[in-house]
Order: structure tokens, then sequence, then C-alpha cells
């Protein structure tokens, strides 16, 4: 089994897929985090590592920035090599003033103005949501680590450097935050009927203009991955 953008064998790849956006943060989760881990995708240098996590086989694969980047890999993954869930881990920007660097917020809606869901399946909905049952393992899993989690809504921009109206999307829409993996990843899970959630980490915050490092992002969201872990056991 190969796609264009995947090299790995289908017996590579496990059923549950942790999706970092980075690759050294791939590369770093799987090397601190999991058992006996190995390399099984290297194409384009978008990393992929397959290993066990207490006893549980996982894949942490990078998704790349985006929603078309993660539209192909995520649809890859799910259509070709059959994985039954995927959890985004990745950074965000908080909309809200009380949301400070490191808090952990779980994905319930991703709204966005993107047409990746209408080019993939002709609807036309802005607002698609996480799957319910990851999330309740995902609380479940944050209460018994003892870790404190928002649950909110997000922004899915296709534009980094946009002109997003703020208070509105923080007050019509109940956006948290905004980043721009999640509705990709959401729509290929609606078309596929697999199951999709993200947990992100606040990188920076767009109202008090806090922001952390490159190097921070990449090596030291660990919260998020341990919930993310302990939620697939």
């Amino acid at each position: 089994m190969a796609t264009p953008h995947i090299s790995s064998k289908k017996e590579d790849i496990a059923k549950t897929v942790l999706m970092p956006g980075d690759p050294l943060r791939a590369k770093m989760i799987a090397e601190k985090f999991l058992e006996n881990p190995r390399c099984v995708n290297e194409v384009r240098g978008m990393l992929a590592y397959t290993g066990t996590y207490k006893g549980k086989e996982v894949t942490v694969f990078a998704s790349g920035m985006g929603n078309p980047s993660m539209g192909i890999y995520s649809y890859e993954l799910f259509n070709f090599y059959d994985v039954d869930e995927i959890i985004r881990v990745g950074s965000c920007g908080a909309f809200k003033e009380d949301l400070d660097l490191y808090e952990v917020l779980v994905v319930d809606k991703s709204y966005s103005v993107s047409n990746y869901l209408y080019e993939l399946t002709g609807e036309e909905d802005k607002v698609l949501s996480s799957n319910s049952i990851l999330n309740h393992k995902i609380e479940d899993a944050a209460s018994k680590l003892n870790i404190s989690v928002h649950q909110g809504n997000v922004f899915c921009t296709d534009v980094f450097y946009n002109q997003a109206d703020i208070p509105k999307l923080r007050d019509e829409y109940n956006c948290y935050a905004t980043e721009m993996e999640t509705f990709a990843l959401f729509s290929n899970a609606r078309k596929l009927n697999k199951k999709a959630s993200a947990i992100l980490t606040v990188s920076d915050n767009l109202i008090t203009h806090a922001e952390t490092s490159s190097e921070e992002r990449q090596n030291s969201f660990n919260k998020m991955i341990e919930i993310a872990l302990e939620s697939i056991i």
C-alpha cells in the first residue's frame, strides 16, 4: 500500500493516529512517549512513526500546515489505510484574554469560510463538529491526569496573516481560538464516516499578544500529548 504522499505499508499504520502539524513534533512525540517507535514515512519530509503506548499501537503522523495539507494526509489515512480515528494535536492562537499560554483546548466545533467541504462533498456547511465519543474520552483522560482543559469552538482559517474580525468570531461563533487544520480533518471524517477530534495548546494570544517561541511550540506542548495518548488506551 502506498499513495502519492505516503510510502508506508498498510500494516505500518495503526488504527489510531495522532496528527501534529510539525514533522519534528511528530518525531519528538514518538521518541519521548512511544515504546519501540519506528519511522514509517518520510515522503516530502512528512515524518510518521508507529509504536506503542501502554500496549496500544499508535501512529504519530505529521499533517503539515493548513487545510489542504491536512486534507491530503487525513483523507489518505482514513480511506486507504483504514484508520479509524485521528486526533489532531497542535497549536492555536487564543481569541479570549483569559486563555493563557500553554492552556489546553478540546475542540467542540470548527467554523470556517473554507471551501474544503464544498469541493469534497458539495455541502455548504461552515460549522463542523468533532466526534463526541472521542471528546468524552479526552475529557475523562484530562480529568484523570488532573489537567484542566477548556472545550469550545475554533475558527479554522486558510490565511495565517488574515484580517479576521476577532470580536465577531469570538462572540457570534463562540470561537475560543484560531488554527488552520480542523475543518479539513472534520470534513474528511464526515465524508468517510470516521472519528476525528482535536486537542490544541495555546501558543499565542491575539488579544494580549503573548506568544511562545518556535522551539517551545515544537518541544514543550506535552500536556495535550499526554491527554491524547491516555484517551486512546
